[in-house]
């Protein structure tokens, strides 16, 4: 079999979100599967340890598609045709577009619609685009996988795709998220908090992260628990994070606040087995991969009560109204105060890790591929 792959978002020290999802499931399943060929398509220069195993041929097709515009051509041309010129018997885009050119049968990957719910999050240009082909991509695509039931039932409720041309994949969890060992805590806390214990929030500074009523948040606990409590925000500073930057200049709290940037996945690792607890208050999300790092990391949990969050967390983690600044803050005051409520969580929580696998994710992806190119 030939198995054409869209690995744009294999970027060296920029993995985030769609780059983890192609680097765990392409890995597994190109070593598992010698006996086939994948060419990986890329749009820029590529590191070498993206190129996993010898059955693997790589492929730089410009332009760099990091615009609307550039999209349509390198996903309609240069990928359609890469795809053709080596025979490929399925395309595998896990990045949420698929080529609207190619005969080819494709496999897409659509993680969420956040676009349909908070508009507001994201450039208009892209949102344009979003509108102008999601809908297309669903229909072009042979099939669909997605992270979560949420995920999926978003999709079947917005476009009327058949609940059967769709399966859900889910995130799984990389094996250096782990429980760690008190002198391995300490010496993170003596590194990034002056020995303090910290809550963590984990993603880029975006809108949709909720940071601001984060802040918010954990001024009215500090208010409540005088403390010398951190918080440690780890991510890279996204679109519109400019506001963000500003309201921290003059935040009350500042001097508990630590911004880290972008990490590493070893550092966001250490940090997350660190930690107090995760505080996790995304508006919405397809699946939530840091509630589940969290959990086998032994880290307890306060995320969202809304979109796919409870699915994921179960009966896990603890919940909040995102929007709601005091029952956030409440809940910060629960696990603090509570010792035996945040040994159960963690307790509950390495259970329910044990659910999400990469590997198994990579055996569901691969039966789909075997199943397409059977038709």
């Amino acid at each position: 079999m030939r198995i054409a792959v869209n690995t744009r978002f294999l970027q060296k020290n920029r993995l985030e979100g769609y780059g983890y999802f192609i680097q765990e499931l392409m890995q597994r399943i190109t070593i598992k599967h010698p006996e086939h060929q994948f060419l990986f398509l890329f749009d820029r220069d590529f590191d070498k340890s993206f190129i996993y195993n010898t059955n693997i041929t790589a492929k730089v097709i410009g332009p760099k598609a990091r615009h609307p515009l550039s999209f349509r051509y390198w996903y309609d041309v240069q990928l359609a045709s890469a795809s053709k010129k080596f025979k490929a018997d399925v395309i595998v885009s896990l990045d949420g577009f698929c080529s609207l050119t190619s005969r080819i049968p494709q496999i897409l990957a659509v993680h969420d619609l956040a676009y349909l719910h908070y508009p507001d999050f994201i450039p208009w240009y892209h949102l344009w685009f979003y509108k102008l082909y999601q809908k297309k991509f669903l229909q072009k695509a042979k099939h669909i996988v997605t992270v979560s039931e949420f995920s999926k039932q978003d999709i079947i409720n917005n476009f009327k795709i058949p609940a059967e041309k769709i399966s859900v994949v889910p995130n799984g969890i990389r094996n250096n998220f782990k429980p760690l060992s008190y002198e391995q805590k300490d010496n993170i806390k003596n590194e990034y908090t002056l020995g303090n214990e910290y809550f963590l929030a984990v993603g880029g500074i975006h809108p949709r992260k909720n940071i601001l009523q984060l802040l918010k948040s954990f001024s009215q606990f500090k208010k409540w628990q005088q403390s010398n409590m951190k918080l440690v925000i780890a991510g890279r500073l996204a679109w519109q994070s400019e506001t963000f930057i500003e309201k921290l200049k003059s935040y009350k709290y500042r001097n508990d606040v630590v911004l880290t940037g972008y990490i590493n996945d070893n550092t966001l690792a250490d940090l997350m087995g660190s930690t107090y607890a995760l505080v996790y208050p995304s508006l919405f999300e397809g699946f939530g991969v840091p509630i589940i790092e969290a959990m086998q990391s032994g880290t307890p949990v306060i995320t969202s009560n809304t979109s796919s969050m409870p699915e994921i967390g179960g009966d896990a983690v603890l919940y909040a109204n995102p929007n709601d600044v005091d029952e956030l803050a409440k809940q910060m005051m629960l696990i603090y105060k509570d010792e035996n409520l945040r040994s159960n969580l963690i307790e509950k929580g390495l259970i329910r890790s044990k659910q999400f696998s990469w590997d198994a994710s990579a055996e569901q992806l691969w039966k789909k591929i075997e199943i397409i190119t059977k038709k």
